[in-house]
């Protein structure tokens, strides 16, 4: 009996050391485990306090478009008057147009002040290039309207300014002889 013995205590031996080497597994797994775990949470806090700081600029963005809305309309009268001729030769025509820039933003007037000699002359380029038949019709003086606003935004855009600033243009005085 003695050799039945020492085999169930080799048993007994190999089982002992496979025990403790499983709890050693189960504990290396569960810290594992704990440490995907945590890296995970705090990625995703990091990430949530990221998008939280976009948020917010995305918010102080917005709050500054809504101020920007929000103030006062500013107008830039260009004077004198526009006065250009137009049509050919056996029926030339005049036109003189009062222009007035509608923008909420300061700095605009000053860049338009500050270039009116380069928006005069796109102007009076666009104004010069018109038929009469066109301009007659309330369609046609819409067109040359929002055309005027485009051209005063492309001068604009190349002193830097925000060309959408200009939010629009009005005709307070429009003649045609």
């Amino acid at each position: 009996m003695s050799k039945e013995k020492a085999p169930d205590k080799d048993k007994a031996a190999e089982a002992a050391p496979a025990a403790g080497g499983g709890k050693k597994k189960l504990i290396l797994i569960i810290v594992i485990a704990l440490v995907v775990i945590g890296g995970g949470v705090g990625g995703w806090l990091f990430m949530s306090k990221g998008k939280k700081a976009e948020g917010d600029k995305g918010e102080h963005q917005e709050e500054e478009a809504k101020a920007a809305a929000h103030a006062p309309a500013q107008y830039y009268k260009f004077d004198p008057a526009f006065v250009v001729n137009f049509g050919g030769a056996e029926n030339s025509r005049f036109l003189q147009i009062q222009v007035e820039a509608m923008t909420r933003d300061p700095l605009v007037l000053e860049v338009i002040k500050a270039n009116e000699p380069a928006v005069r002359n796109d102007l009076l380029l666009l104004f010069s290039s018109q038929t009469y038949d066109v301009l007659m019709t309330a369609e046609g003086k819409e067109a040359l309207r929002k055309l005027t606003a485009e051209a005063m935004r492309k001068v604009i855009a190349r002193e830097g300014a925000k060309p959408e600033s200009i939010e629009d243009v009005f005709f307070t005085s429009f003649v045609i002889q």
